[in-house]
């Protein structure tokens, strides 16, 4: 699948919040019990939510079909958390999140952020495993009353750039969300 990736615009934000309702329920259900899936997304966000996080001083990317269509999206924070990065169910394996992740690190690299760490879901942790980041824990954590998990990871970033040598998107890599809710962002 051919995708840009651009930055976020206000006008995304609907599409965006649908989205993020669809891979947690289509996507998370393939990894996680169903309990655990309606406990991380009870019901589609509003997009209010989602033009406040992209307004709150994190750099929001979006990925864009050759149709115009957002086919995924993911944030970084100041502090180099990356909190979202998420896929369309029908673009799960076709490289969105691989290149998402790579424009993430990119805009890390450009802000002089030292390392990224995310709070990975079992669908994404072999997509961030093979960019380089490193397992520090399994993380079980109770949500919304809910016993879920999801694993620490985090990379440290060299000012040269992402690594060359990392391994191209592969069919299946990636099977989005990407990331699962962390203590503080219980939604």
């Amino acid at each position: 699948m051919s995708v840009t990736i651009r930055t976020y615009e206000e006008a995304d934000a609907p599409i965006m919040a649908e989205l993020y309702f669809q891979s947690v329920r289509i996507i998370g259900a393939r990894h996680y019990r169903p309990e655990q899936v309606t406990a991380w997304a009870p019901a589609s966000i509003d997009p209010a939510y989602v033009r406040a996080r992209a307004a709150d001083g994190r750099t929001t990317l979006v990925a864009i079909n050759d149709r115009g269509e957002i086919v995924g999206y993911g944030d970084l924070e100041p502090d180099g958390h990356v909190d979202h990065l998420y896929c369309r169910p029908d673009a799960v394996g076709a490289g969105v999140g691989s290149k998402l992740l790579d424009e993430l690190t990119r805009a890390a690299l450009s802000m002089h952020i030292p390392r990224l760490f995310v709070e990975a879901s079992e669908a994404a942790r072999p997509l961030f495993e093979r960019r380089g980041f490193e397992l520090i824990r399994r993380r079980d954590i109770i949500l919304r009353g809910v016993p879920i998990h999801n694993y620490a990871m985090e990379k440290a970033l060299h000012q040269a750039g992402p690594d060359p040598k990392q391994e191209q998107p592969q069919q299946g890599d990636g099977a989005m969300p990407l990331s699962t809710p962390n203590d503080s962002s219980q939604r």
